[in-house]
């Protein structure tokens, strides 16, 4: 789930090393590993569930019983008033979509943003899924969006600074097209609250932002759209769509800043 730039981390973590940012003991990355594997595990069932004629409703329900069954809560539900325990976005829909009784139909696009609570840590994690046969545009969008995901965990390196995460989410999408890099929503710290500090940018140039620590945990997620960037939030002040009405994919991983790769907490087996 993005970060909307108006959260506030908390101040009461165990371990931080400037601004609210924290870092992870040995034992609390026992812990966010068994939370990213309840998140990676729920979308995999996802993805394979995705067929036309499903409810997004549907989908939360199956999310919601995986989580559960592996011991672990829904991060989403309840929070700030969230209905659902998925973000469910349907086409032009970026973000945040409410699970409801819409009917996905072939062609359709489907966002899928998880996350779980498991012993006191959170995981946090996005896929887009095409239903049946999408166009070759729409499969471009996704591959384009998920390679920028990839592109930007291998920017996030110890001693590297949030703008370069963001300048290389920016720079594989516009080497490849006129796609929209979404700028109004951004990735976030995660931990034991669900945003935490730095917020992870998806555009903008590197060198800039707070510097990556090993044990820091970070969310990254790329929202690209066909058209332009901007964004538009409908009434029920949860949903984001493009202005423009132009599709749009959503990707996101949990992640640990380590000595040498990221470590990716919420890949999928």
């Amino acid at each position: 789930m993005t970060n909307d730039k108006k959260i506030t981390t908390a101040s009461n973590s165990p371990s931080t090393y400037s601004g609210g940012i924290t870092i992870k003991s040995a034992q609390e990355m026992v812990s966010m590993r068994a939370a990213g594997k309840v998140v990676a595990s729920t979308l995999t069932l996802l993805r394979n569930s995705v067929k036309p004629g499903i409810s997004t409703r549907e989908l939360d329900a199956i999310a919601e019983g995986n989580i559960r069954s592996m011991g672990a809560v829904p991060a989403f539900k309840g929070y700030r008033g969230f209905p659902g325990s998925i973000c469910a976005s349907v086409n032009q829909q970026i973000v945040h979509g409410i699970p409801s009784d819409k009917v996905l139909l072939e062609g359709d696009l489907i966002k899928m943003d998880v996350g779980a609570v498991y012993d006191g840590f959170i995981g946090d994690a996005a896929i887009t899924v095409g239903v049946g046969a999408i166009s070759d545009e729409a499969r471009e969008l996704i591959d384009v969006t998920r390679r920028s995901l990839e592109a930007g965990i291998a920017a996030a390196t110890h001693g590297a600074r949030t703008g370069d995460i963001g300048a290389a989410v920016e720079g594989y999408a516009s080497e490849r097209g006129s796609f929209g890099v979404v700028r109004e929503y951004v990735g976030h710290g995660v931990g034991r609250f669900l945003h935490e500090e730095p917020q992870i940018p998806n555009y903008g140039p590197g060198g800039r932002g707070p510097m990556l620590r090993k044990g820091m945990c970070i969310a990254i997620e790329p929202m690209v759209n066909l058209g332009d960037w901007r964004t538009r939030l409908l009434e029920d002040q949860w949903t984001v769509v493009t202005l423009d009405g132009s599709l749009s994919a959503h990707f996101e991983h949990t992640i640990a800043i380590t000595d040498g790769e990221a470590e990716v907490l919420t890949r999928e087996s």
